[in-house]
């Protein structure tokens, strides 16, 4: 797909599966959750029942792994019938805090791709999750220094994009957003006018795939993030 990104000023940056490996252990964290509570019900209804109860709490709780921790709770509560034992909770809860304490991961060639952007454009990091998380996760990734700014949004939809651009005196026009999620980076950017880049993480959530039929083809999709130098 030809491109014209001459008019660039910005670009923004997913962080999680964009600059940093985040999904992968989510679905670790999934795997030795079911094997917790194999004895109540099949790892495919446990698989199940743990997303739904993630996307029933999405607005009460919002993304992250808090509150992932407390849907896994809440559904060994529930799977069990209330049966689970407070040494496996005690190990739910742990769950969590490895995922919070696990080293932060770069994907390959991102502090490279910053480095050679930072010199011409204004980069910007747009996450959605927990602040104090994503925080922290910025801070041990070393990649502080090519940012301009960094917010942590509670969802990525059209009007927490337009807002914030507004906010940030940032014009739809000159705007690019990388990101490995289409329903989260992608769509809503084109929807108000603005530029996107997909790079697809190997894993991706189960709530951010997106049907073929409401996905567009007006953006670039590269196989990895050093193909950016190709076209900024």
């Amino acid at each position: 797909m030809e491109v014209d990104f001459s008019n660039i000023k910005v670009v923004g940056f997913d962080a999680d599966d964009t600059l940093w490996v985040n999904e992968t252990y989510f679905r670790e964290a999934e795997e030795e959750f079911a094997s917790l509570l194999e004895k109540y019900e099949t790892k495919n209804k446990i698989d199940q029942e743990l997303f739904r109860t993630e996307i029933g709490n999405l607005d009460l709780y919002g993304y992250g792994i808090k509150s992932f921790t407390l849907s896994m709770i809440e559904s060994a509560m529930d799977i069990s019938n209330q049966q689970v034992s407070q040494t496996t909770l005690l190990q739910i809860l742990n769950l969590g805090k490895k995922m919070i304490s696990h080293p932060v991961e770069l994907l390959d060639n991102v502090e490279e791709v910053l480095k050679s952007l930072s010199d011409k454009y204004r980069l910007i990091v747009l996450t959605k999750g927990d602040l104090l998380d994503q925080e922290r996760k910025l801070d041990r990734s070393g990649l502080s220094t090519y940012f301009h700014h960094v917010e942590v949004l509670s969802d990525k939809k059209e009007l927490n994009y337009s807002n914030l651009l507004e906010h940030l005196e940032i014009d739809v026009s000159e705007f690019l957003m990388v990101g490995n999620s289409l329903k989260s980076d992608v769509l809503p950017i084109l929807s108000i006018g603005a530029q996107a880049v997909h790079i697809p993480f190997h894993t991706t959530w189960a709530h951010e795939e997106v049907s073929p039929d409401k996905q567009m083809n007006n953006h670039l999709t590269l196989s990895g993030i050093k193909e950016l130098l190709k076209y900024l």
